[in-house]
């Protein structure tokens, strides 16, 4: 009796590593696009065509970056930025970029005209390939108000129940070094970091973050916009978000 137990026990635990290892085996990053410049007018031109509402306050926005802003948006800092769009990395580069000896302490090869040594976000674009797909990735790319991507910074999503809206009626919260975006946005923000941590070996979630997205990625689905814009970054960009792509199977938004 007891041997049949282990036995059932053990082949669960089996499959259960098998199905994990299917999904997480699936990513391979972003090796086609290195310049952010591209990867941002590839998103505009490519992409957001047809849907161009900002990712965290759904905000309209038109050809030429303008913003149109929600009624009742405010903001108490970098106003000047709230009325273009910029994007908006879901992880942001410098999470990323730490794990690069370029960001950290530069390279022999990053030496402005001056003579003087740089490093961090400069030197790793300069020197590194790896950073620059990472950089370019468009699966971790959003558009978002100018003002909020700079309030968010790098700063780590959570939960914030007792802090109101930093930025009246759009509900994105900023308090500390910690964010908590729209529950529209979670789902989204799950698949997305769970892809690059998947797709990218430098990058790595914390315990708690792991924990936090896994419980997103089950608790919001997906829907029909963020199928369609997995699929055109697939075609784009030659490879897929397995975390989207099979949400979007089960789902039937294939």
């Amino acid at each position: 009796m007891w041997r049949f137990v282990v036995k059932k026990l053990l082949s669960a635990i089996l499959v259960a590593s098998i199905g994990l290892t299917t999904v997480q085996g699936w990513a391979a990053g972003n090796t086609r696009i290195e310049s952010f410049n591209q990867a941002k007018k590839l998103l505009e031109q490519k992409v957001y065509f047809d849907h161009r509402e900002t990712f965290y306050c759904r905000a309209t926005f038109d050809s030429k970056k303008n913003v149109k802003l929600p009624e009742g948006f405010t903001t108490q800092k970098h106003e000047k930025r709230a009325h273009r769009v910029e994007w908006e990395h879901v992880v942001p580069a410098e999470n990323f970029g730490r794990a690069f000896s370029e960001w950290r302490d530069g390279d022999e090869a990053c030496v402005r005209s001056n003579g003087k040594p740089f490093k961090g976000r400069a030197c790793a674009e300069k020197v590194n390939q790896e950073f620059r797909y990472m950089q370019a990735d468009l699966y971790n790319l959003y558009p978002a108000i100018g003002a909020v991507n700079a309030v968010r910074s790098n700063y780590r999503f959570t939960v914030l129940p007792d802090v109101a809206s930093s930025f009246g009626s759009c509900p994105m919260k900023v308090s500390g070094r910690a964010v908590e975006p729209p529950e529209y946005t979670r789902g989204a923000i799950a698949r997305t970091m769970l892809y690059m941590q998947d797709a990218y070996p430098k990058y790595k979630l914390s315990s708690a973050q792991m924990k936090l997205m896994t419980a997103w990625d089950k608790m919001y689905p997906v829907d029909a916009w963020e199928c369609l814009r997995a699929k055109r970054i697939e075609r784009i960009q030659g490879n897929e978000n397995p975390f989207v792509k099979e949400a979007c199977r089960k789902a039937g938004l294939l």
